[in-house]
């Protein structure tokens, strides 16, 4: 939108320097982007927010500078219909209004002028049109521009003897019909669009612009004219139908209120009389003309309370008043606030009040720290999910969405299939989703299969989401949020005989699994090996079972077509970690005093527990011991067979003092004689 600097003098009196004003508008939301000295005067362009459709004319500026500044918008000038009046003597003319649908269209007005002359407008019109982007046509066509920048109201002026006599119809297009505008395009028009029409033909594209046929030239002698309002998403519509932008869609697409169009339509007959001659003969209307009041009730204590200033009630009142409300005291600390028709966007209190501190001035706010007040944390399982999805990813794994359908064979390979326990669609839409997955697992393997066919050689995902079963004990389905994790590393690890050469795949999903609740401060976890011989390892929270790891057998990857890799997958109930949670971060001091390391590399048998040993170890060490941990594991050719060899990394360390030698030696020479003793267990 742009505005001169003294086109705004016009309706406020300006003391301040064009700069100096566009400052004060920028501060007050009205961004003034540039400012251009032209022609002896300044042209201020200013970006326009969508829901300010009152700043897209002169008068609805100026009112903001006058309440800015303090000055008084003056209301003397024309464009009221005071100074018109009807020469009904010299009125040949019938003329009936008709709108289709009232939703399309709720005001239509129509004025009729005779005896006008066309000629080129004063040098003060078409010079301030041009300093604003437009080009000067002709007088008439150059008012009804001006006015629409004036007032915010799209006007047009129809030739009268080029339109059928009889009636003005307001409708949608009919099908097949098609107008040429006046930038001399054919546009075939759709049913969606709006139109002006008379008793033979189409005369324009409502609100977007008119039809050649009906164009005003230098022969016109007597013409129609429009003012209208129109339903802002109907022109919308048009306009990106017919691919065609104008200052009239621009401003109808946002809404112009009835008032406005009632005063830019008489303001633009008076300019017409005045600067073409002619005299006003007709004036007729339909439609709603007023809208019903809008008031709010605002408690000038929430005022303080919001923006943390103490403004004074006569403040408040004259910078409402200033910018159109009108204010009336309901009570004490009460007003009651009667919101203008072109003030669309003010629907509750807290609008007035945003209102009260552009006016009033954005930089008597104080600068405050925010009050924060101690609260007991609390957390969604919603937010815990964010939480353990945003920690596995920064653990550099990829998150996957899988159907919650799945095949009912491909499920009996990873779960047994109770009677009563799982769920069946009865009209699946396809026969591999014919069942409510109650566990993770085999989408994950699936999407394992899927990327490796596709030459991703190294696969790291997770997928949280819910799983379905029926309830024990009732008829109830239910669903609970489990984690699902699926490792393939970027090496073949299965030998010719089908043997898997390491567990490099299990190690690293223990890993996550370990970094996960370390994080989330569960303790107590354990990875302990079913006793029936199962190839699955059972995850626990102390004495909980809570999850469960496992490495795809030969034959499940041959199933799916997985060649030569090795695949680990765990699930875990997020329904049962979730209480376990502790947010709260404990903080210790930081070590004082030098620890010692000491390592101890052992055979032992491959059925013994590691998990047992370290806890031996623990209580065999003391007090002095900080931390034991598994810091290698091997089997190979140089370990026999049915043995594994293992590295335990011991550290000690005391809280008062520096350790001796002589004091960690013997702990550690106790600590391998009963490993010998206990486990059978021999140094490598």
């Amino acid at each position: 939108m742009k505005v001169t600097y003294n086109w705004l003098k016009d309706f406020v009196d300006i003391k301040l320097p064009p700069q100096e004003l566009a400052d004060k508008l920028t501060m007050a939301g009205i961004e003034v982007s540039a400012i251009e000295e032209k022609h002896g005067d300044f042209v201020f362009d200013i970006e326009i927010t969508s829901n300010r459709p009152d700043w897209l004319s002169v008068i609805g500026l100026a009112r903001e500078v006058a309440a800015i500044t303090g000055g008084k918008l003056k209301t003397g000038l024309r464009g009221k219909g005071q100074g018109l009046s009807r020469d009904l003597s010299l009125n040949p003319y019938r003329l009936t209004l008709n709108i289709e649908d009232e939703k399309d269209c709720p005001l239509y007005t129509a004025k009729i002028i005779t005896g006008i002359k066309i000629g080129p407008s004063p040098e003060w019109m078409s010079k301030r049109l041009e300093l604003v982007g437009l080009r000067s046509v002709n007088n008439i066509v150059d008012i009804t521009n001006y006015c629409l920048f004036e007032t915010g109201e799209p006007l047009h002026a129809f030739d009268l003897d080029k339109l059928s006599p009889g009636s003005i119809t307001v409708r949608r297009a009919r099908q097949g019909e098609s107008i040429t505008t006046i930038d001399d395009k054919l546009r075939i028009l759709s049913s969606q669009a709006l139109v002006i029409a008379d008793d033979t033909k189409v005369v324009a594209v409502a609100g977007v612009m008119g039809g050649k046929n009906s164009e005003v030239t230098y022969s016109t002698k007597n013409i129609l004219l429009e003012a209208a309002v129109f339903n802002p998403v109907i022109i919308r519509r048009s306009r990106q139908f017919l691919s065609l932008n104008s200052e009239s869609s621009y401003r109808f697409e946002r809404g112009v209120p009835a008032e406005v169009a009632q005063q830019a339509s008489a303001r633009a007959a008076e300019l017409i009389i005045e600067l073409a001659g002619g005299r006003l003969v007709l004036t007729k209307q339909q439609g709603v003309a007023k809208t019903k009041a809008k008031n709010i009730v605002l408690n000038l204590k929430s005022v303080d309370k919001l923006l943390g200033v103490n403004f004074k009630p006569t403040q408040i009142r004259q910078g409402l008043c200033a910018l159109g409300f009108k204010v009336k005291t309901k009570s004490k600390n009460i007003f009651n606030v009667g919101v203008p028709e072109f003030r669309q966007d003010i629907l509750i209190p807290e609008d007035l009040i945003e209102e009260i501190a552009r006016v009033c001035g954005y930089q008597k706010v104080p600068i405050t720290l925010p009050a924060i007040k101690p609260r007991v944390a609390s957390y969604t399982a919603r937010e815990e999910i964010a939480g353990i999805k945003n920690l596995l990813v920064n653990l550099g794994m990829n998150e996957v969405i899988t159907y919650s359908l799945v095949d009912k064979s491909l499920l009996a390979d990873f779960c047994s299939l109770e009677e009563g326990k799982i769920i069946e669609i009865l009209n699946p839409m396809s026969e591999g989703q014919d069942v409510l997955r109650p566990t993770l697992i085999p989408s994950l393997a699936t999407r394992v299969a899927f990327n490796l066919n596709r030459k991703q050689d190294y696969i790291n995902i997770f997928e949280i989401a819910d799983i379905y079963f029926w309830q024990k004990g009732n008829n109830e389905p239910k669903e609970e949020p489990a984690l699902a994790i699926a490792f393939c590393g970027s090496r073949s690890l299965f030998s010719e005989h089908g043997s898997t050469r390491d567990n490099a795949g299990f190690l690293h999903v223990k890993g996550v699994l370990n970094a996960l609740f370390e994080n989330l401060k569960i303790t107590g976890c354990r990875f302990l090996a079913r006793q029936d011989n199962s190839p699955e390892i059972e995850v626990f929270i102390n004495n909980d079972k809570v999850g469960r790891v496992m490495i795809l057998s030969k034959g499940l990857l041959d199933k799916l077509d997985i060649k030569n890799r090795q695949v680990c997958l765990a699930e875990v109930s997020l329904e049962r970690i979730f209480p376990l949670l502790r947010h709260k971060k404990i903080f210790k001091e930081l070590p004082g005093y030098p620890s010692i390391n000491r390592d101890i590399s052992i055979v032992l048998k491959q059925d013994v527990s590691l998990e047992e040993v370290l806890e031996a170890v623990k209580q065999q060490a003391g007090l002095l011991l900080e931390s034991i941990r598994v810091a290698d594991f091997y089997k190979g050719k140089q370990i026999p067979s049915g043995f594994i060899g293992v590295t335990i990394s011991c550290i000690f360390r005391s809280p008062e003092r520096t350790l001796l030698e002589s004091e960690v030696a013997p702990l550690h020479a106790q600590i391998i004689e009963f490993l010998a003793k206990k486990y059978e267990a021999k140094l490598r």
